[in-house]
């Protein structure tokens, strides 16, 4: 059995373990050792995501972004609809 390992990420040079488990777990998947730490796995993770987003939606005319954030640019449905101000519906 393998024993952890400590090595140094590409990015941002801190040392993190890779576990005996994770040894392990690479070996049977056929991949070879992290050379990032997982923070550093997560972020580059994301950026491509972002990246894989706005090449999808560019043909479209503008850039994807979660409704969240397109609330917030635009105003959202709160700023338009005032819900108070609605009429009731009667019960008979």
């Amino acid at each position: 059995m393998a024993a952890d390992k400590t090595l140094a990420c590409r990015d941002c040079g801190a040392e993190f373990v890779f576990t005996a488990g994770e040894q392990e777990f690479f070996a049977q998947k056929g991949f070879s050792d992290p050379t990032r730490c997982p923070a550093c796995r997560a972020a580059r993770k994301m950026e491509r995501m972002r990246q894989q987003n706005e090449a999808m939606s560019a043909p479209m005319g503008g850039s994807f972004s979660s409704r969240g954030r397109d609330r917030d640019r635009r105003g959202g449905r709160d700023d338009e609809y005032d819900y108070d101000e609605r009429p009731r519906r009667r019960r008979w």
